[in-house]
């Protein structure tokens, strides 16, 4: 069960906002916690496109805004001969503290497997920063009772054999993919279920304690209505937030919201 003190709340902008469009968000986003600050222990991540993140990290340095800087993906070698991606090392240099790591929509529709994302999840700790380990099933494996198997999967293909250290300071992001960008949300005891299944998949894979100290997010068409509740749950940490993040008072209402 959670610490409310380790609530990690994830704005993942997925491909949208030029670096102009970032920095006004950003600076919207600054007005709104001057206002209002974010809650006492809150974490707030932002994940703009690469051809934002420096506009970002400049803006959030500079002003010492109450937001950690985080990525969308990388790749898992450290540099080379792969044109189009970027390594955890460049993302390391800006200051990146969070990488996500198997979203759902990486793993539809570019081909991610299991052995991809256990690869970028080795980088990311390579370099310092931490994971946001996306898992989640599709309706068609949710109707057909497979759902649990393939979210233990997914989360053991990427932890095993790693220490409890590393373990409990990884973050888990439930998505269901059939909520993802639907306008459907999980219900709170469909999220509650799901994140307690993997919160005893890392139990089983690096202990107790491992298990308690590690984030576990639901992430799905999240809205300032459901946060809350979705907060409430006992195994839920944190929330990945794709389209409402682009709303900066969204958002920052999804930020405050009360477990």
């Amino acid at each position: 069960m959670r610490d409310a003190r380790t609530v990690l709340v994830s704005g993942n902008w997925k491909m949208n906002e030029n670096h102009f469009e970032a920095l006004k968000l950003v600076q919207e986003l600054a007005a709104l916690v001057r206002v209002a600050p974010i809650p006492e222990g809150r974490e707030v991540s932002v994940h703009p496109p690469f051809t934002s993140i420096r506009t970002v990290q400049t803006a959030v340095e500079t002003d010492h805004l109450p937001f950690l800087l985080g990525a969308q993906n990388c790749h898992h070698e450290e540099r080379g001969a792969f044109t189009g991606e970027v390594s955890a090392e460049m993302l390391a240099k800006l200051n990146v503290a969070y990488v996500i790591a198997g979203h759902s929509e990486r793993r539809a529709h570019l081909g991610e497997s299991d052995v991809d994302v256990r690869r970028k999840v080795d980088a990311i700790l390579a370099h310092g920063m931490r994971p946001i380990l996306c898992v989640g099933e599709t309706l068609e494996e949710r109707v057909a009772g497979a759902a649990v198997e393939k979210v233990r999967t997914q989360v053991s293909g990427a932890l095993s054999g790693r220490s409890g250290e590393v373990v409990g300071g990884v973050v888990v992001a439930y998505e269901p993919i059939w909520a993802i960008g639907t306008g459907e949300t999980a219900s709170v005891q469909d999220a509650q279920d799901m994140c307690a299944t993997i919160r005893s998949e890392l139990s089983r894979l690096a202990g107790a304690g491992a298990a308690a100290a590690a984030r576990i997010q639901y992430g799905g068409s999240v809205t300032p209505d459901s946060a809350g509740a979705l907060l409430a749950a006992p195994d839920v940490d944190g929330l990945l937030v794709g389209g409402a993040s682009l709303d900066a008072e969204k958002f920052v209402a999804i930020v405050r919201s009360t477990a």
